[in-house]
């Protein structure tokens, strides 16, 4: 069984508890952080589903427990509140492999070209798209474009390859990025582990968790699709109470197996790959959460043109939501 590094001190947890009951503060974690990142936190979820939880609440400070890139769209979101995070460490390789810059040349040498990005990019990066998209929407947002229009697909260009094979257009240009996590997991290593537990459901991850190039072996035949699942992290957490199965192997960041076995502790899991680990979203440790509570320091913000067109690309993204049928299993337009 795959074992997490946890640094749990339940006084610092405690005192953090009451900083943030003193300060009007929420404390939102994502799936992937440290076990005891989670435990003190007062929502735990996906990064969509942090930052429409950071707009419904009545806090005026958000510790947003996650990478740069997720505090940025809550910034978005929840204009008039505070965004902290713990620590300014807390990057994202993915979403680092393009900038605004970058992008802006890429548009110029495809004009009139539509602009499709993860919700794994930068705030400057979303201002300069048309349309963001989830790992479970993606297909969709593509769909409600029409076919002859070029377009910019980016950063991931695993999901690409799918997204581009599953619509069946040959006029999706893909961005050649990807996420260190995703390295250690490939379709050899997963045949291997699923040959190791026989009859145990896959669980697979195309966006954050970085086995996007797994997503694109499933779609390509490369791996056995038969009992697999292709799920946003919530989607994850989901199904183990939806069937009878009792082991599942999961392909992700090995942060959610704690909040998996948490909400399951009947149920068996097994990480597809120990090393699948974001260094990233490690660095947030307890102490850091009560510095930041106590000093409200790395306030996140977003100028205000930049938020408003990336305010646009986000809207565009949930307006068309996620009705569509997958190809693999349940539809989950989540993160």
């Amino acid at each position: 069984m795959t074992i997490l590094e946890a640094h749990y001190d339940p006084a610092l947890a405690e005192e953090i508890r009451l900083l943030a009951r003193s300060k009007n503060a929420v404390i939102l974690a994502h799936n992937y952080e440290r076990p005891e990142i989670q435990d003190v936190a007062d929502y735990v979820g996906d990064s969509l589903g942090l930052s429409r939880e950071a707009a419904r609440t009545d806090a005026d400070i958000i510790v947003f427990c996650g990478v740069h890139f997720m505090a940025e769209t809550a910034a978005i979101l929840s204009p008039q509140k505070t965004v902290l995070l713990p620590d300014l460490a807390a990057g994202c390789s993915l979403a680092s492999t393009i900038n605004a810059e970058q992008l802006r040349a890429w548009k110029a040498e495809h004009p009139g070209a539509v602009v499709v990005s993860y919700v794994n990019t930068t705030a400057e990066v979303k201002a300069e798209s048309d349309y963001c998209c989830t790992s479970g929407n993606a297909v969709e947002v593509i769909n409600a474009i029409p076919r002859e229009k070029e377009i910019l697909f980016l950063p991931d260009m695993f999901l690409g390859a799918h997204v581009r094979r599953e619509t069946g257009r040959d006029n999706i240009h893909v961005w050649m990025g990807e996420c260190h996590v995703h390295a250690g997991i490939d379709p050899e290593h997963i045949s291997r582990t699923r040959a190791q537990h026989p009859g145990a459901e896959f669980l697979i991850h195309p966006e954050c968790g970085c086995a996007t190039p797994v997503v694109e072996a499933i779609s390509a035949g490369a791996v056995d699709k038969a009992n697999v699942h292709i799920l946003s992290t919530e989607g994850m957490i989901k199904r183990p109470q939806q069937t009878e199965q009792d082991t599942f192997i999961v392909a992700t960041e090995i942060g959610i197996l704690h909040r998996l076995r948490r909400e399951n502790p009947t149920k068996h899991f097994i990480a597809a790959n120990d090393r699948a680990q974001c260094t990233y979203m490690k660095v947030t440790t307890l102490e850091k959460v009560r510095d930041a509570l106590v000093y409200k320091q790395h306030q996140i913000t977003v100028p205000d043109d930049v938020a408003a067109r990336a305010r646009t690309a986000i809207e565009r993204m949930v307006a068309i939501g996620g009705s569509g049928p997958s190809p693999f299993g349940p539809e989950d337009p989540g993160e």
